[in-house]
């Protein structure tokens, strides 16, 4: 019986085969390039090995394109062809992908958590499940998902380094900051280049309000996350854009923007997208002008794929905000309305997601747009204690918690609930010039 590098069994007898998987499997981990030419050539390797589709398949489905669906749809058939010839645990990966393509997250998830509690050193399981974890907003197993298993690997794999960093930034995300800082630089720290352990300690340094430590962690290991085939650069450019504006480097922050984030090759992948529109609308809270045509191209890059409004609730609060940013209110207003609709009719995760976070945060940023700030306020302020049912990071979702503090700054009744955000503020992360900022606002 064959296996992969983890002693997984595999149903293929061509170690040509494995070995394209595996690299696959370090595309997945890294973010370098896609896997998809690696599984071409493993299935040309093996045509009657159903795991590279599923991989495949998973891949497409990580990357929360509506427009990527039909191919996932179309690895997924070919992989279920082929499925008599797979072993137990390859034919879990497909039920478990399938679920995944239907809109149960939640299931896919707890598929993938049985088949790690089989096969620890499961890679693929691993990577989808942690994703996943992330998108449904689950920070308990974002962490301990990878606790569970962690220990079962040996340190001398070479993909261990990129486990280590997932356990780290799911640290991040349940607040354990110093566990998740030694674990990054750990991660981060051998010959490796390991993007999520990097990104896993710029998110603690954003947390705790180390903008200066931040952009000299970043600059500093620029080699191994800035290439333009790293799917995480746009979000390390991200995070160095958010260090510049704690000093309220506007300039720096837009020219990071200009340069590296929002180039069209990045705002055409939703993924990348997401960060350019986060970071006009920081910058339009602070009542920095980013400029139309920032705006504009931003929301037309948003309307080219119009089908995936009602697909996952986070891309589409980031879709509203381009379009409000833009100047299309009647657009943005269109959108929640088509949004609502699909709530209504579809089934899968994206059904409570909306529902719950998504639907009362687009109302609340427009009733925002629309200078209603004591509706815009009275919208969101409860969404601040559920927002993470709708995936994002606590970085990501700060964006809520900016928009009130400029709702309550230009409102005239609700200063007290701006000075109290300020409170939570000052006490979880160091007074930075932004800090200083909204406490001049308020």
């Amino acid at each position: 019986m064959k296996t992969d590098a983890r002693g997984c069994a595999v149903s293929t007898r061509s170690q040509a085969a494995v070995d394209h998987l595996e690299r696959a499997y370090w595309r997945l981990v890294s973010f370098y390039g896609t896997p998809l030419e690696d599984l071409d050539a493993a299935s040309a390797a093996d045509p009657q090995w159903m795991l590279p589709h599923v991989v495949r398949a998973g891949f497409l489905l990580s990357v929360t394109e509506h427009k990527l669906l039909p191919e996932a749809h179309a690895a997924l058939a070919r992989a279920q062809a082929l499925a008599a010839g797979a072993n137990d645990r390859e034919r879990a990966q497909l039920a478990a992908a399938h679920r995944c393509f239907g809109g149960d997250w939640h299931g896919a998830c707890a598929a993938w958590d049985a088949l790690l509690n089989q096969h620890p050193r499961d890679l693929l399981a691993l990577q989808l499940a942690h994703l996943f974890d992330f998108y449904r907003g689950d920070a308990r197993n974002l962490r301990q998902r990878v606790a569970r298993v962690l220990p079962e690997w040996d340190k001398s794999d070479a993909l261990y380094p990129y486990v280590l960093g997932m356990y780290a930034f799911g640290l991040e995300e349940s607040n354990l900051y110093p566990q998740a800082e030694q674990a990054g630089r750990e991660a981060a720290g051998g010959s490796a280049c390991v993007p999520w352990a990097i990104h896993a300690v710029a998110h603690v340094m954003e947390m705790q309000g180390r903008h200066e430590e931040g952009r000299a962690w970043l600059n500093t290991r620029r080699s191994c996350w800035a290439e333009d085939d790293n799917g995480l650069a746009g979000h390390n450019w991200w995070h160095l854009a958010l260090f510049h504006l704690e000093t309220l480097d506007v300039a720096g922050a837009l020219q990071i923007y200009d340069e590296q984030i929002a180039t069209q090759a990045a705002i055409d992948v939703t993924l990348q997208r997401l960060d350019a529109t986060a970071l006009l609308w920081r910058l339009h809270l602070l009542g920095s002008d980013a400029g139309a045509s920032r705006w504009a191209a931003n929301a037309a890059a948003w309307q080219q794929d119009e089908a995936a409004a009602g697909f996952y609730a986070f891309n589409d609060l980031h879709a509203l905000l381009a379009f409000v940013g833009s100047g299309q209110v009647e657009r943005a207003e269109a959108l929640v309305a088509e949004v609502a609709l699909k709530a209504e009719r579809d089934e899968g995760i994206n059904k409570a997601m909306a529902r719950e976070v998504g639907l009362p945060l687009m109302r609340g940023l427009l009733a925002f747009a629309k200078a209603r700030h004591d509706e815009a306020i009275g919208l969101l302020q409860p969404m601040r204690t559920v927002a993470h049912h709708f995936g994002g990071s606590h970085a990501q979702r700060d964006l809520i918690d900016q928009t009130l503090l400029a709702a309550a700054a230009r409102s005239t009744h609700h200063r007290g609930l701006g000075r109290a955000l300020l409170n939570e503020r000052r006490l979880a992360k160091a007074t930075t010039p932004l800090t200083q900022h909204w406490a001049s606002q308020l």
